[in-house]
């Protein structure tokens, strides 16, 4: 798990925080802080989901979903350049764009991952 002191902001000066709810919290408020609220609902929602299943999986998911989001929002010219990559996306037609597209998201998201102490390429 990531710590403060191991990932120094870049962009915002913000470092990446430890993988706790109020951590995560405290950062968004500060980098996304129109995400706050949605944060707040899905937490809701996955500690619901959390005491409905007897498992800690649904609040585990939703700790990492909200890692990776800080780890990209920390650094404003990448969350604007995914942003602009993924409405590409969504409309491009050509193949080898769609290829392009999806291996610079990629990367993106990896170097995100990578700060926020996440698996890295879907492992668990």
């Amino acid at each position: 798990m990531s710590t403060a002191a191991e990932h120094p902001g870049n962009g915002t000066g913000l470092p990446q925080p430890a993988m706790t709810a109020e951590d995560l919290r405290a950062a968004l408020a500060r980098v996304a802080p129109e995400a706050v609220p949605t944060f707040d609902a899905e937490r809701t929602a996955a500690l619901a989901l959390a005491r409905d299943r007897v498992s800690s999986a649904p609040v585990r998911r939703f700790l990492r979903q909200w890692a990776l989001y800080v780890a990209v929002e920390r650094h404003p010219a990448q969350a604007a350049r995914l942003r602009a990559l993924e409405d590409r996306a969504a409309h491009v037609t050509d193949v080898d764009e769609a290829r392009a597209l999806a291996a610079e998201i990629g990367l993106i998201l990896d170097k995100a991952a990578a700060e926020s102490g996440l698996p890295h390429s879907g492992a668990e």
